[in-house]
């Protein structure tokens, strides 16, 4: 593969990310409750129209503070959450996704 090649997928997979959110769906995270978490991010994002992509994906390393949330916005840096429940989800839609402000309780990493 060429440097050219590896430029476009590289510049695509950071457009695809850009307003994402991200939920661990690994083994430890499906245990602590993952899957109703991607569903209420899934369900409210789609009813408040939000210029969000949710997906899943596996390990992000910290099986004990599953489920792990990364939410990666325009204008506040990635936040990676964590021990995210129903009401959490809830919060980090309204709080981080349409208000903009972090929600210091349950950051476990934040990537500027």
């Amino acid at each position: 593969m060429s440097k050219i090649d590896l430029k476009s997928i590289k510049e695509n997979t950071q457009a695809s990310c850009e307003c994402c959110v991200k939920i661990g769906m690994s083994t430890c995270g499906l245990a602590a409750g993952a899957e109703e978490v991607f569903k209420v991010f899934e369900t409210e994002i789609k009813k408040r129209k939000l210029p969000l992509t949710v997906r899943k994906c596996g390990c992000i390393g910290l099986c004990c503070a599953e489920p792990l949330v990364e939410v990666n916005v325009k204008e506040l840096p990635k936040v990676l959450y964590g021990n995210v429940d129903k009401k959490i989800a809830l919060k980090i839609i309204e709080e981080h996704i349409e208000k903009k402000n972090l929600i210091h309780d349950y950051i476990y990493e934040i990537n500027m």
